[in-house]
């Protein structure tokens, strides 16, 4: 039972800074844009679709910015994560060394995703749509993660996406992927 109270807390923790924004509903947007871009044979219709996209690409990096921001003043006792498979009671403090900051996992996802969004390497549309839902979906297995645990996490992201966690971290940035890996040291 108490396990279900600290999983409660930091659903509740997240989504009261999530629900200051718009950032689930953007991503949603852009994955959706982007199958619909990939399909489309018509190329006038298809850039029509990618310049449509780039503007909620840009709110995006900019609300997940400001969510970092704000989330970085959390306590730290309060945004520890359990890298441990399963998530049990006071695990952050049984096992300090076995864990991540979520404060620092939110802004290193901000960073790659406004990175992507920037375009500097200049991919072509497809590349960017690409890496970019990975970007997002590694985003939401953090969440996931930091709410329940990385197995509840991985679990939902191969039952909702068909996508596991290393096919992510292969396919998000290179900095991102090494930000990422950091973490965890």
């Amino acid at each position: 039972m108490r396990g279900h109270f600290y999983q409660r807390r930091r659903i509740l923790l997240l989504g009261g800074y999530l629900q200051q924004y718009q950032i689930e509903k953007l991503m949603e947007t852009l994955l959706e844009g982007y199958l619909r871009a990939l399909g489309e044979k018509d190329e006038e219709r298809r850039q029509s679709i990618w310049r449509m996209l780039e503007e909620a690409e840009t709110r995006l990096s900019d609300q997940l910015k400001q969510l970092a921001q704000d989330f970085s003043k959390i306590w730290g006792d309060h945004v520890l994560v359990s890298t441990l498979p399963i998530a049990f009671p006071l695990a952050d403090k049984l096992a300090p060394q076995a864990t991540f900051d979520m404060r620092r996992a939110l802004q290193l996802h901000a960073d790659g995703i406004a990175q992507v969004v920037a375009n500097e390497a200049g991919r072509s549309e497809r590349d960017k749509a690409f890496m970019l839902t990975a970007e997002i979906l590694l985003l939401q297995h953090t969440c996931h993660w930091f709410c329940r645990s990385k197995t509840v996490a991985s679990a939902r992201m191969v039952a909702r996406h068909r996508t596991h966690y290393e096919q992510l971290l292969d396919a998000v940035s290179p900095t991102t992927r090494e930000a990422y890996r950091r973490l965890f040291r």
